[in-house]
């Protein structure tokens, strides 16, 4: 009779069930590191400047670009500021998930070239606290990546201040 206890061992099933949850702990820290690297703005707020007015303040990511969490119609959404887009441009597959409303069909003219829209109107776009309504926008088919194009329709409308790495963003008085 051997009453020498022996360590446990693992089968190989459950070796693959740890280093699939390695993986995936290890693979929603690296999206949530470029999450942040890609959009340092997921949480905006309003503050005080010195004048009185009140101003969101954007960082610039890695990339150089101003990209920030906003809504539209009450969705969180992906907003990268774009001072030479004329409209809101919003990419199909986004609009569908929002349930936008497609308007007159148009050819659009982008950095990539023509491309097939349609005018829509936002019922509300917000900003941090910044909140406009019924603003202009077009529905975009060739835009296959996930941010929405913030363009003059709503940034006309505002007071833009850039300076180094940051971008402050207020409403004019």
């Amino acid at each position: 009779m051997n009453n020498d206890p022996s360590p446990p061992t693992f089968n190989k099933i459950t070796i693959v069930i740890i280093w699939l949850l390695l993986l995936g702990a290890t693979t929603l820290l690296f999206n949530s590191i470029l999450d942040d690297i890609n959009n340092p703005n997921q949480q905006l707020s309003i503050s005080v400047n010195e004048s009185g007015q009140q101003e969101i303040i954007l960082e610039r990511n890695k990339y150089g670009h101003y990209i920030a969490t906003g809504m539209i119609n009450g969705h969180s959404v992906e907003f990268l500021l774009d001072t030479g887009a004329t409209l809101v441009a919003i990419p199909e597959h986004i609009a569908d998930r929002i349930n936008l409303k497609k308007g007159q069909r148009f050819q659009s003219q982008t950095a990539n070239g023509n491309s097939l829209s349609y005018s829509t109107k936002v019922d509300s776009l917000s900003l941090g606290g910044i909140v406009m309504t019924n603003v202009p926008a077009s529905i975009s088919s060739g835009m296959k990546f996930d941010e929405i194009l913030l363009g003059m329709s709503f940034l006309k409308h505002l007071q833009l201040t850039q300076q180094g790495k940051t971008l402050k963003i207020s409403v004019p008085e």
